[in-house]
């Protein structure tokens, strides 16, 4: 069977396996939609919530990132993972106690305002629809190479698929499903590791691979790409950093909080039966997550060792890497490119017209480098590598059988579709549940409320398609920008909702849309209004990165601190809390049961 038709076969059976999982499990009540009948079991729960965590940005652009930014591209490693940390020892038990199934429930009843609730629902919207961009940006990634269409009528399948088995299954259909997709990304993503990691250091493991010798050498796998790629003129991958020290503290703290922020992973924390259920279900997710995080350092160096000796033959060889014969000839670039070519997200340009492939770092400050590639008549970088093909080009990369290569285009769409469907979750509950029910019609039908959750879902879906179509970014930067939104209007809301009684709607309230604003405002700055290209405004605020070097998608930790400060401002002069409400506080700071608080409903 043909590479095309393989890819065909096991896409096409993983779409029909989640088609099937929603139809079985589809919700009939409101409780079911919005969190699965509270009767999950932990193990399943943490499988799904990895699943639903680990987006298009961990499966397809992570390792990408890593492997272009070398040791700063760790930040989203360590954002990500502590983040989850974060969540699940802090939040995620206390909310589960509160007994509600979304954040802007907790919100509204906590600060005792339909007006908080109300700030809390623009805020999810705005984090989520971020969210869905990037999702929506891995969907077209995938689509456009394994099935042979452009990036934009992939995106146009995934929203069809997604809008599929989200509107009918609810969260009881999304958790099955997103069992499922785990069981796949997770194969899709170590079996091609395993492979490579045996091809490289002839170790199994590819996070013990990655620290040991090349076969039949005494160089270390890190050593040698660190002196190919300092040769070549790219900072050294084993020390270089994100930007400032500032900036890559900064985008791990907006990562971190950003996590523990997202109201679609704290959503999965009521689909279980009690609080002990809810930690023993992070901790099981804590596990299956560690799985790709820990494998995703080793994909991407190998995957950069392999591209590197691609098209550069003296990294195999030990040669002169600026050599005329060591860039491979044009005509004999390898299958694999031609078909990333059409995708666009793979670039040749013949500068010197030579007919070979020059890959370095032309802006580079080593002037070693800059000698070289001027004595060798070379006019400039001519391979144009978009991060987000890294992990899905790897297999293809390392010449791995047709069935790899297709489980890990099933892989990247599973990890893509199965966020998709918690973000949409996450809308539909924010839409229907809160705003619908909770301010405009509080006495609409079950039946009724189910409907608006579900068309709302449709316009969300509609939305960030359209979106996708033009993202900001990487899949991953979307995704830290969603990230930033979210740490900078949920997630103080939720600490001081959670550590501090004395807090009062009017502080919440005030620093909710403090945070919000003033992220928003750096990252349109940047990336243009609503992400809109030609609206960008960043000469206003004095240039790129202007605020002490600190990048759009790591600014939410500072839009978090403003929202903290606000809300205490605030706070300070306003009236405290009723007396009921924080009695509320203390009993929800004792998560001992799975009996909601006095006053939570």
């Amino acid at each position: 069977m043909d590479l095309q038709t393989t890819i065909y076969v096991v896409v096409g059976l993983s779409f029909a396996l989640y088609i099937g999982i929603a139809i079985w499990a589809r919700a009939g009540s409101t409780s079911e939609f919005y969190a699965a009948g509270g009767s999950v079991h932990p193990i399943t729960n943490g499988m799904a919530t990895a699943a639903d965590w680990m987006s298009a940005a961990s499966f397809i652009s992570m390792a990408g990132l890593i492997a272009n930014m070398g040791y700063g591209g760790g930040l989203f490693l360590m954002g990500w993972t502590g983040g989850y940390v974060l969540l699940a020892m802090l939040l995620a038990p206390y909310l589960r106690k509160f007994g509600k199934f979304t954040v802007p429930q907790f919100i509204g009843d906590r600060f005792y305002s339909k007006s908080a609730s109300t700030v809390a629902v623009i805020c999810l919207l705005t984090a989520s629809t971020t969210y869905i961009i990037g999702q929506m940006t891995g969907v077209g990634v995938a689509f456009s190479r394994f099935l042979n269409v452009s990036s934009d009528t992939g995106i146009y399948v995934g929203q069809a698929i997604v809008f599929l088995y989200a509107v009918f299954g609810g969260m009881k259909g999304i958790t099955y499903t997103q069992v499922a997709q785990y069981i796949v990304l997770i194969l899709a993503y170590t079996i091609p590791a395993i492979f490579i990691s045996l091809q490289f250091t002839g170790n199994p493991l590819p996070q013990l691979g990655l620290g040991s010798t090349l076969t039949g050498t005494d160089v270390s796998l890190l050593a040698k790409l660190d002196q190919v790629v300092t040769e070549l003129g790219f900072g050294k991958y084993t020390t270089t950093t994100a930007g400032s020290t500032l900036n890559m503290f900064v985008y791990t703290m907006s990562l971190m909080i950003g996590t523990a922020g997202l109201p679609h992973v704290i959503m999965r924390f009521f689909t279980v039966p009690t609080v002990k259920d809810a930690r023993s279900s992070a901790g099981w997710a804590l596990v299956f997550i560690a799985i790709l995080y820990t494998t995703a350092p080793a994909v991407a160096a190998m995957a950069k060792m392999n591209l590197h000796a691609t098209v550069n033959t003296a990294v195999k060889t030990n040669g002169d890497l600026y050599a005329v014969e060591s860039s491979i000839k044009n005509d004999d670039r390898p299958d694999w490119m031609k078909r990333w070519e059409k995708t666009g997200l793979l670039k040749w340009e013949d500068k010197n017209g030579d007919g070979r492939i020059q890959y370095y770092d032309d802006k580079t400050k080593s002037d070693a480098a800059k000698a070289k590639a001027e004595a060798a008549g070379w006019k400039g970088n001519e391979l144009t590598v978009n991060a987000d093909i890294i992990v899905l080009a790897n297999p293809e990369i390392a010449l791995l059988p047709n069935w790899v290569i297709a489980l890990v285009a099933a892989g990247g769409l599973a990890a893509a579709l199965s966020t998709a469907a918690g973000l949409l979750m996450a809308i539909s509950s924010a839409v229907s549940h809160d705003l619908v029910k909770g301010v405009f019609k509080p006495d609409i039908s079950e039946k009724g409320e189910l409907m608006a959750g579900k068309i709302a879902m449709a316009v969300a879906i509609v939305i960030s398609g359209y979106l996708g179509l033009n993202p900001p970014g990487f899949a991953a930067g979307t995704v830290a920008l969603a990230f930033g939104i979210a740490a900078s209007s949920l997630f103080p809301a939720i600490m001081m909702g959670i550590f501090s009684k004395k807090m009062n709607k009017e502080g919440a309230i005030a620093g909710m849309l403090a945070g919000l604003a003033i992220t928003l405002f750096y990252v349109f700055a940047h990336k243009g209004i609503f992400f809109i290209k030609g609206t960008e405004f960043v000469d206003m605020i004095g240039g790129a990165d202007s605020f002490f070097g600190i990048k759009p998608e790591a600014f939410g930790a500072v839009g978090a601190l403003f929202n903290f400060i606000v809300a205490f401002a605030v706070d300070k002069v306003t009236k405290e809390p009723p007396e009921h409400i924080q009695h509320m506080v203390e009993s929800v700071r004792i998560p001992r049961g799975s009996k909601a608080v006095d006053g939570a409903h």
